[in-house]
């Protein structure tokens, strides 16, 4: 429970009573226990001095406990009110509240005020950025397993390649990597995305039942949990001979994407790392239609802390895991986006993804 004690650290530092930790992959983080609570009360509760607990619902106490979670786990029934089982854990602590850290980007304003109605005299601070200090650096614990998510991810891609036919529709496609992944025993980390021909160049496109036709660009992008941490890749290929300009906007593109990776270390900033792309893409005369950031974070969450941006100073520090994911989308000719999964090392990066970014022709 080391990442409870830097918690805990930082209240003393700061000398802020408690902290209260809602959003459910937060709570993963801190407790190792998963869950979706929906309108249920989830949360950690942890203290600058008194020993810390899980509020969930009743019925998954048990789960939490299974999941490693080593304190104590208070249960709430859907027939009480959850604010008072809260309020009543805590007064078993002894403890006074003054100063509560709550996750201001997180806890609704109806929430804030149940709170409020057990604590009116509390002042209220913002814990957000001090959660994505600790997240964004990863351990190796954690590497490890998005090694593994990327390696399924991959895995996912040869799955789509392998089901590209002529009149095959894009659901289908999208359907059988799934049922591959899920044979394999895993989840999807997002909701799949097989994007054909002019649907391609749809940044966030929904697949639907267009079939395949010989000339198109295919756009895959997904990932895989494992053991609760993220992957993302995106590969887009070639059914049918490409024309000449399909392929200068393919190069384009992996040019940034090759370019910014490579610029990856300690000390360079998140705004160098898009400027190198957006540049690349626009010297190549595609400025125009490179219309997103270059990257987020990754790791619990599919999109996390910090958004790689040409406005995002913020300096890189081993352990950090974010994608690169620069685009090209033209719908007269081509829609073409590769991204991968990377990570600051001492002295450099390591790329998670693996699977070839040679134009992939079938």
């Amino acid at each position: 429970m080391a990442k409870l004690q830097q918690l805990q650290n930082y209240l003393q530092e700061q000398n802020i009573d408690a902290a209260f930790v809602t959003t459910p992959d937060n709570v993963f983080y801190f407790s190792g226990f998963k869950s979706n609570p929906h309108e249920r009360l989830l949360g950690v509760m942890v203290f600058k001095e008194a020993e810390p607990f899980l509020i969930c619902p009743k019925m998954e106490v048990p789960d939490a406990i299974s999941a490693g979670w080593n304190y104590e786990a208070v249960g709430h029934l859907d027939t009480d009110n959850a604010w008072e089982v809260l309020s009543n854990a805590i007064k078993s602590r002894g403890v006074h509240l003054s100063s509560i850290a709550i996750e201001k980007s997180h806890l609704t304003v109806e929430r804030l005020e149940a709170l409020q109605q057990f604590y009116p005299q509390a002042n209220f601070v913002r814990l957000d950025h001090k959660i994505n200090d600790l997240r964004v650096i990863k351990d190796q614990a954690e590497l490890e397993k998005m090694r593994e998510a990327a390696r399924l991810a991959d895995f996912a891609i040869e799955v789509g390649c392998k089901e590209i036919t002529e009149g095959k529709t894009e659901m289908e496609i999208l359907t059988a990597i799934e049922n591959a992944i899920r044979q394999k025993g895993y989840s999807m980390s997002f909701e799949t995305m097989v994007l054909s021909g002019p649907k391609a160049a749809s940044p966030h496109g929904t697949p639907g039942d267009r079939k395949i036709q010989k000339g198109d660009f295919i756009l895959f992008d997904l990932g895989v949990i494992y053991e609760g941490y993220c992957s993302d890749i995106t590969r887009t290929v070639a059914f049918g001979e490409p024309t000449n300009e399909q392929i200068a906007i393919y190069e384009a593109v992996r040019n940034a994407n090759e370019r910014a990776i490579a610029a990856v270390k300690p000390g360079i900033r998140a705004m160098d790392l898009d400027k190198i792309a957006r540049d690349t893409i626009a010297d190549a005369g595609y400025g125009e239609y490179f219309t997103h950031r270059l990257g987020h974070g990754l790791g619990i969450s599919v999109h996390e802390f910090p958004s790689v941006t040409g406005t995002n100073e913020m300096v890189l520090s081993p352990g950090m895991v974010f994608t690169i994911e620069p685009g090209i989308y033209n719908t007269e000719i081509a829609g073409v986006r590769i991204e991968d999964d990377v990570v600051v090392t001492a002295d450099g990066v390591e790329v998670l993804t693996k699977f070839t970014k040679e134009l992939v022709i079938l």
